[in-house]
């Protein structure tokens, strides 16, 4: 599944996930994968599991997100060294 990330509580390691009209997901800071926190407004993909009367969230990844007009497959170039100019 994939959705935003509405609240996120660093002194708690844990967080809130949209759920539309439903009942909001939990996420644990222990089911974050190549993370260690989310932003709020980030969009996540996850597996949904039942617990104890709610929702929570497994195998939290951030969700891959491409910026202008590239295609998925195309590779970025590295940029050009130039000497005497700053990057």
């Amino acid at each position: 599944m994939q959705t935003v990330v509405k609240k996120w509580f660093r002194d708690k390691d844990s967080g809130i996930l949209d759920n539309g009209s439903g009942p909001d997901i939990i996420v644990l800071k222990a089911d974050l994968v190549n993370c260690q926190f989310l932003k709020v407004g980030a969009t996540v993909e996850f597996e949904c599991h039942s617990g104890h009367q709610r929702i929570i969230a497994k195998k939290v990844k951030l969700a891959q997100q491409y910026k202008g007009t590239k295609q998925k497959n195309e590779q970025r170039k590295p940029k050009e060294f130039r000497y005497g100019v700053m990057t």
